[in-house]
């Protein structure tokens, strides 16, 4: 009886267990199967996901807008060489039609009046034009021009007083040839940055060509020869030319610069050798004077070095250093390199270089542009 109480007990447990292993199966299966459906569900989310968010960077090579920059930097350029085009076209206008008064039309006047020292003064007072405003604003206005030195000049007695006159009447006369050459050298360059270079750029170019000495039309020295005199340098040896506006050659014949001449009209120097056959050159008006001077300079053979370093100057600077342009002068007078010393002595003394940056006082707004 005990035995079959056991069997039947162990029947039991088995039974027992039996059902509860096949329950836990069951509950795996069904388990396992819920996961499977939903990961197959969410699997192609998933797989977007991961491939969005997870996957490494590409580098992109954007072809637009490189296509985009080459399109600007055209236009950029085209815009530019527009506005060069237009200038040169406001240039040449102005130019031809002459309607610029700041240059001079008094060197063709055969008799120029001379009015005494005091007249001049009055004159200068009434305009206000004084060294002293120039040095300031640097400006000066080229109405004030003189034609001729006054006969006084020599004596007048105060020093200071008298180099002050002949500042006053050679600086605008200075500046406004200065002021000619640096409107041209703008021509010029604008010209040369043309694409296209018109008829009339063409004859203006040969004008010039001739006008600076310049064979085989080699733009490249006319570049070096179209450039301006320092006015310090320009004062200095009117000065020490002149004995400060009181040399027989400066009053008879408006001469500020001791140019030599052996086929013009000249005055004979008193203590030259009498088989000389050089005079010292005669001009109708100072402006002329000046004008020979500048040209002088800018064209003849001995004054090449001193082109050259010009050149290097402006190239390097922008501006000129006439400290330095003054020792390539040695051969503009017999003395040589004292020459030069003098010179350098007369700009520093004198404080010369303060009047290297004036300007014209522009009469119009188009001229004002265009300096």
């Amino acid at each position: 009886m005990i035995k079959k109480n056991i069997k039947s007990q162990i029947q039991k447990d088995f039974l027992e267990k039996n059902f509860i292993n096949k329950y836990e199966n069951f509950y795996k299966i069904s388990l396992i199967s819920l996961v499977l459906i939903f990961s197959f569900f969410i699997l192609p989310g998933s797989i977007k996901f991961f491939k969005k968010n997870l996957t490494p960077n590409k580098i992109i090579i954007n072809a637009s807008k490189q296509t985009f920059e080459d399109t600007l930097n055209r236009k950029v350029e085209k815009i530019a060489l527009e506005k060069n085009e237009k200038k040169l076209n406001k240039i040449d206008n102005i130019i031809s039609i002459d309607d610029i008064e700041l240059f001079g039309k008094n060197e063709d006047i055969i008799n120029p009046p001379r009015l005494s020292a005091s007249t001049i003064e009055e004159v200068f007072n009434e305009n206000q034009y004084n060294l002293k405003n120039v040095k300031e604003t640097k400006l000066v206005n080229v109405g004030n021009k003189i034609p001729r030195l006054p006969k006084e000049l020599k004596n007048i007695e105060n020093v200071k007083k008298r180099k002050e006159l002949f500042i006053k009447i050679v600086l605008p006369l200075i500046i406004d040839e200065n002021t000619r050459i640096k409107m041209d050298r703008k021509k010029l360059f604008v010209i040369l940055n043309k694409s296209n270079t018109k008829k009339s750029d063409k004859e203006w170019l040969k004008i010039k060509l001739k006008e600076y000495g310049v064979k085989n039309n080699d733009l490249s020295t006319l570049k070096i020869r179209m450039d301006e005199i320092p006015a310090s340098l320009a004062i200095a040896q009117s000065a020490k030319e002149t004995g400060w506006g009181s040399s027989r050659f400066a009053q008879e014949g408006n001469a500020l610069f001791g140019q030599w001449t052996w086929s013009g009209d000249g005055i004979r120097p008193a203590a030259v050798d009498k088989d000389a056959k050089h005079k010292v050159a005669r001009f109708k008006v100072l402006k002329a004077s000046v004008k020979a001077y500048q040209r002088n300079l800018n064209t003849h053979s001995s004054y090449k070095k001193f082109r050259e370093e010009r050149a290097i100057q402006r190239d390097n600077y922008g501006k000129l250093n006439s400290l330095e342009l003054v020792k390539f002068l040695d051969k503009y007078a017999e003395t040589g390199v004292e020459y030069t010393k003098i010179l350098k002595i007369i700009i520093e003394q004198n404080s010369l270089i303060e009047f290297d940056d004036v300007e014209i006082l522009p009469t119009s707004l188009i001229l004002k542009s265009l300096i």
